[in-house]
């Protein structure tokens, strides 16, 4: 656990603070206790769950010992380092929690001393939205783990009595109509219209995901002078490739995708054209030695980005299982913050119900994304025993979009025109 917690010693006590959980994180909310004030914990038993801009990720206690003061109330926002509770290694279970110092927060929040039902944080995170009592909750998973889909089961399920006697809250009053908001640009001011609420509409509040994914893409049009590369690319020998031995990956319980070959083409592309396997710096940018691909995955709560480490270093093989993984993790709320840090370049990939082909936005502090098109069979002219013949390919587009302050136009369509190179040739070391 080197690395993910932070605690100070002191005589008597360890203080836990909010750790670093991610490259980029710098604070943290505390989403849940699991524990309570003068409850025994374990070394590395599970204390609160913490949920940052990455995820959500259950913090286990550092030492062995007796919980004394809970320095943080759930919801509230601490910042990495700072510390949240207070554990007494030499303190008995039940004693007094101590008065609170000059230095030292008061105790914020006292929860009651079971022990909390065997899930997910993001479990939980659901289970508190949707106003479910997880100790009802008979767990489908091992052990007898609660799973996000006995969640959504017990919300069918018949309310009980004591809760239907508590009447439905209100529904929100309309909002006001919202001033104009005015825009200043080089030509003057322009200036939106007021939202006027009209019966039937419906107003969706952003999640705290949404809020980020927002910000996140506001942030990178405006630093990143994005531009747009488009190529086209037969897959028949990759395709070719892949029916060849799809049947015997399946045996091994890996599903063969075209995505996981156009993953391993990329990250053989990267080492080739390292300008595009960078970030800037504030006067400088960096060509970085890992290669680290990230892949957009669709889940409830929003888009991630799950990370495949040294990507450059796996098989077909290595690729496939990666993805499975990390996408079945994604879409089950399991991924940690680690697992969404580190990616050098990112892939989007349109899935079953996709389209032709669109410009992704980059995901700082990448300097490109890669978007993949939908994969038609459609009618291409090849040549065969040197004359020009029409034959049926799988056929995908893909659009490079790439930071010009670091990559021109010739590193950028040299990248995407090799990555289609070794699509077209089903070049690949399975």
């Amino acid at each position: 656990m080197a690395g993910f917690l932070g605690y100070g010693a002191a005589p008597m006590a360890t203080k836990v603070t909010m750790p670093q959980l991610g490259e980029s994180v710098v604070e943290g909310t505390i989403g849940k206790w699991l524990v309570s004030v003068g409850q025994s914990v374990a070394k590395d038993e599970p204390i609160v769950e913490i949920l940052t801009d990455k995820a959500d990720s259950e913090l286990p206690a550092p030492v062995a010992g007796v919980v004394t003061q809970l320095l943080a109330a759930e919801d509230d926002i601490i910042a990495v380092g700072d510390p949240i509770c207070e554990i007494d290694e030499n303190a008995q279970a039940g004693a007094t929690p101590p008065a609170a110092s000059a230095d030292a927060p008061a105790v914020m929040h006292t929860g009651d001393a079971g022990s909390p039902p065997l899930t997910s944080p993001s479990v939980r995170k659901l289970a508190r939205e949707k106003d479910v009592d997880l100790a009802g909750i008979q767990g489908s998973g091992d052990s007898g783990r609660i799973m996000r889909d006995d969640v959504m089961a017990a919300i069918g399920a018949p309310t009980a009595p004591e809760r239907m006697a508590t009447p439905p809250p209100p529904p929100p009053a309309p909002r006001p109509a919202q001033p104009p908001a005015r825009v200043t640009g080089p030509s003057g001011a322009f200036r939106l219209p007021p939202y006027v609420p009209k019966e039937g509409d419906e107003l969706v509040p952003f999640t705290r995901r949404r809020r980020i994914i927002a910000d996140h893409m506001v942030y990178s049009k405006q630093t990143a002078p994005d531009v747009v590369t488009f190529a086209e690319c037969d897959l028949h020998r990759t395709a070719v490739l892949r029916d060849q031995h799809k049947g015997h990956f399946k045996k091994e319980g890996v599903n063969l995708t075209y995505l996981a070959f156009a993953i391993a083409a990329t990250a053989r592309a990267l080492r080739e054209f390292p300008e595009i396997n960078s970030r800037v710096l504030d006067d400088a940018f960096v060509k970085l030695a890992e290669v680290n691909v990230g892949i957009a995955v669709d889940t409830d709560e929003g888009l991630v980005v799950p990370v495949i480490r040294n990507t450059d270093d796996l098989t077909i093989r290595g690729v496939a299982r990666a993805v499975a993984d990390v996408a079945e993790r994604a879409r089950s709320g399991n991924l940690t913050p680690n697992d969404l840090a580190g990616k050098t370049f990112a892939i989007s990939n349109p899935g079953r119900r996709g389209n032709l082909v669109g410009g992704a936005i980059i995901s700082q502090p990448n300097v490109a994304i890669l978007r993949l098109g939908t994969i038609k069979k459609r009618v291409v002219v090849i040549e065969h025993e040197g004359e020009d013949v029409m034959a049926i390919h799988p056929v995908m587009h893909m659009a490079l979009t790439y930071d010009h302050r670091v990559v021109d136009g010739v590193h950028a369509n040299g990248f995407l025109y090799r990555i289609a190179e070794i699509l077209e040739y089903g070049d690949f070391e399975l």
